[in-house]
């Protein structure tokens, strides 16, 4: 089964997941994926979140499938998840796309899938239709499970209204709720839903933005206390999500990098510092924010 040194989570169907895994967005090209999937499966990695969207699933599952055996490693031990695009919501249009995410990674199953966004393309977020689709994507999704094509479901980009709509009638709960998490975004309310649910809340983001100037990575609190324990800003970042049993996703196309945000399973912050990081909470969205999508 999943060997590596990392945490895992139990989901709240009993499945073992990750509390870290490695993120792609953004990150294309087979020769691209193949380095920095090889470095993160070195650093002990054992988990890939991918998208439809993101348009590298192809090359993740080409490489992994000359990956694994280099690391002495079987598809079961490898945890990877994949999205439904917003363009994709809806019957019929969910369990195609689901097919062609798992004809492009060379996949049996999934092990985790996620409706990407509360919203469908080419529509306005206040258009009605919206929750229609996404609760028709939602049953294709648990028949998905039934049928053993994947063995957990969950959501992403959902605000406080997506969720309790979902489990108004769902029949499987959502095993994970992917949002954008930093210190500068603590989307309580949701992230109290899911401890309250027993869903796993998994961030996004959690270094802030991957723009030049990053204000979440040159927070001088943040800075600070990096410097008191003597890790990195992205360290502390992942640590203080982690103590609040959170779970993490880091990207970066570094090795050295992509070794170090493992790296925060080995100490501890102390509960003054993890208050100073909860009080940079500004409620500002870096990425997207469904929050006006009905």
């Amino acid at each position: 089964m999943m060997s590596s040194r990392l945490p895992r989570v139990k989901l709240n169907n009993g499945i073992l997941m990750p509390l870290i895994g490695f993120g792609t967005y953004k990150i294309q090209g087979n020769d691209t994926v193949s380095m920095v999937l090889d470095a993160a499966l070195a650093a002990g990695y054992r988990a890939i979140d991918t998208a439809s969207v993101y348009k590298n699933e192809e090359s993740i599952g080409a490489c992994l499938s000359k990956l694994l055996p280099k690391y002495n490693l079987k598809r079961d031990d490898i945890f990877i998840t994949s999205k439904l695009a917003p363009r994709d919501q809806g019957n019929g249009k969910c369990r195609e796309a689901f097919q062609q995410s798992l004809s492009r990674l060379g996949l049996e199953y999934l092990d985790l899938y996620l409706i990407h966004w509360p919203g469908s393309s080419d529509m306005k977020p206040q258009d009605k239709r919206n929750r229609e689709l996404r609760q028709q994507s939602w049953y294709e999704m648990e028949s998905l499970i039934g049928e053993g094509k994947v063995k957990a479901i969950g959501i992403s980009n959902y605000h406080p209204q997506h969720l309790k709509e979902l489990l108004g009638y769902c029949k499987i709960r959502p095993a994970v709720l992917q949002n954008e998490h930093h210190p500068h975004l603590i989307q309580k309310e949701v992230m109290d839903l899911c401890f309250a649910n027993n869903i796993h809340y998994q961030a996004y983001s959690s270094l802030g933005t991957s723009a030049k100037d990053n204000p979440v990575l040159s927070d001088p609190v943040i800075q600070k206390i990096a410097e008191k324990y003597e890790k990195s800003v992205a360290q502390i970042l992942l640590r203080w999500a982690v103590q609040h049993d959170v779970g993490i996703i880091p990207k970066s196309t570094n090795p050295e990098h992509i070794a170090d945000n493992c790296k925060v399973f080995d100490f501890q912050l102390s509960a003054e510092d993890l208050d100073k990081i909860d009080l940079l909470n500004k409620q500002h969205h870096y990425c997207w924010n469904a929050s006006e999508v009905f």
